[in-house]
C-alpha cells in the first residue's frame, strides 16, 4: 500500500492512557496523528507555563516519547526528571527541551515539529491549540475551581469543565486531521482533565460532529477519585455528550475480563474501582460495543495492552 493510501488514524487525548495506544499504533501500516491536550498545569509543566507563558508541554512530551523510534537511552534522557538542584528539581528534561525549542523557533508547534524530527517520531503530533489555556470546572454545588491540577483534589463533584479564555483557537492542522481521518480514537485517561480539554476547544467539537470517520471511545477501566467516582461506562459517554453534543461517539471499546483481585485491592487504596460496563444503556444510546481482553497487568498496574488495543483498533479500519 502506498503512503498516500495508508489509512489515517487520529488519536485525541492526553495523560497516561494516550501513549499506551500510540506505542502500539505507530508500528502499523497507517498514517498516525496525535491531537494532545495542553491544559496541564501541575509540576514541571506548571512551572514552565508560568515562567514562559507557553502551552503545557508535559502531555506532548509523553506522546513524543511514545511515538519516537530512537535508542532507548535517548528516550530515557528525554524523559529524565531531575531530583537535585533548587531550580532544576522536579523538571523533566523533555519539558525543558520543548520550552527551549519554542524559544528558539518562536512557536510551540514548530518546536514540537523540530524535536519530533530529531527523535524520529512516527506520525504527526499536534497540540490541540497553540495557546496557553486554563481549564476550569463548575462543581455541582455551583463553585468554580480553576486549574487542571486543582480540579480532582477539590473534593467536589464536577458538573462541567470549561476553558479560560473560552475563545481559544484550535490548531488548524488539528481540525484538518479530524476532517480527513478514516478512524478517530478518543483515548482513555482522566475524563475531565485530560480528555475533555481537547473536545471543548471551539470548533473541535463541531469538527467531530461532522467527521466522516467512525469515532471510537476507549473507555477507562477504572474510575478516578475526584473525577469519575461511581461512573459507569455510559456515564463517561454521557459526560462527553453533555460537553460536545449527541451522536459524536459511534462505538465504545470496553474490557470484557474481570479485574485481577490483587490489582483491584491496590486501586481500592486510591478509592478507585472497576468501571461498570452497563451494556444495555450503552446500546440504548445507539453505540456499537467493542469488547475484548485488552488489559496488561505486567507492571502491577492496570493499563491497556499496547499491542492488543492497537490490533483491535486497526481491525475497525479493515472492516
Amino acid at each position: 500500500m502506498t503512503e498516500q493510501k495508508l489509512p489515517r488514524i487520529v488519536v485525541i487525548g492526553g495523560g497516561t492512557g494516550m501513549p499506551v495506544l500510540l506505542r502500539g499504533l505507530k508500528s502499523l501500516p497507517i498514517k498516525l496523528t496525535a491531537l494532545v491536550t495542553v491544559a496541564d498545569d501541575g509540576g514541571s509543566t506548571g512551572r514552565i507555563r508560568n515562567d514562559m507563558a507557553i502551552p503545557a508541554p508535559g502531555d506532548i512530551r509523553n506522546v513524543i516519547a511514545a511515538m519516537s523510534e530512537v535508542e532507548p537511552m535517548l528516550i530515557q534522557l528525554f524523559q529524565h526528571r531531575f531530583v537535585n538542584g533548587n531550580d532544576l528539581s522536579g523538571h523533566s528534561m523533555g519539558n525543558l527541551l520543548l520550552a527551549a525549542m519554542t524559544s528558539i523557533t518562536g512557536d510551540f508547534y514548530t518546536g514540537i515539529k523540530e524535536i519530533s524530527r530529531v527523535l524520529n517520531v512516527k506520525g504527526k503530533i499536534y497540540p490541540i491549540s497553540n495557546e496557553n489555556i486554563k481549564l476550569c470546572a463548575e462543581m455541582k454545588d455551583g463553585t468554580i475551581v480553576e486549574g487542571e491540577s486543582n480540579i480532582p483534589t477539590s473534593g467536589k463533584q464536577i458538573k462541567r469543565v470549561f476553558l479560560n479564555p473560552e475563545d481559544v483557537t484550535p490548531l488548524p492542522n488539528a481540525i484538518k486531521a479530524i476532517e480527513t481521518a478514516d478512524l478517530i480514537v478518543i483515548s482513555p485517561g482522566s475524563l475531565y482533565t485530560s480528555i475533555m480539554p481537547n473536545l471543548i476547544i471551539p470548533h473541535i467539537g463541531e469538527a467531530l460532529q461532522h467527521a466522516k470517520a467512525k469515532i471510537v471511545y476507549v473507555c477507562n477501566v477504572m474510575t478516578q477519585y475526584g473525577e469519575t467516582t461511581g461512573f459507569s461506562a455510559s456515564d463517561h459517554v454521557q459526560a462527553i455528550t453533555d460537553h460536545v453534543g449527541k451522536h459524536v461517539i459511534d462505538a465504545v471499546v470496553v474490557n470484557r475480563k474481570q479485574i485481577d483481585p490483587k490489582i483491584r485491592n491496590v486501586y481500592a487504596g486510591e478509592k478507585a474501582e472497576p468501571v461498570e460496563y452497563d451494556i444495555e444503556r450503552l446500546l440504548d444510546m445507539g453505540l456499537e460495543i467493542i469488547d475484548g481482553d485488552i488489559i496488561d497487568y505486567s507492571k502491577g498496574t492496570i493499563r491497556h495492552d499496547t499491542k492488543k488495543i492497537a490490533t483491535l483498533l486497526y481491525s475497525l479500519i479493515k472492516k
